[in-house]
């Protein structure tokens, strides 16, 4: 999880929330997504190497989401459900 300091946090809280209406499933998370990856593109300089750290952050929010929100859900699907086995 990216531990920042609470003023950044509140920072990002509100970009967030300005910008909730991308959180439709048709497409917009996805251009948004892209759209912010050019914006760092722009700001870095498109290389290789950024690109790599881009999608490494992209990669460790995804694996934040999983661990912290998807493995408790799937774990207690299966107390109530039973394991595949």
């Amino acid at each position: 999880m990216p531990y920042i300091k609470k003023e950044l946090r509140e920072e990002i809280d509100n970009c967030v929330c300005l910008n909730a209406y991308i959180l439709k499933a048709d497409g917009r998370l996805n251009y948004f997504i892209v759209k912010l990856f050019l914006l760092y593109m722009r700001v870095y300089g498109m290389s290789y190497a950024h690109a790599k750290e881009f999608l490494g952050e992209l990669e460790m929010a995804k694996m934040e989401i999983y661990r912290r929100y998807i493995a408790p859900y799937e774990d207690e699907k299966i107390k109530t459900n039973g394991d595949v086995v």
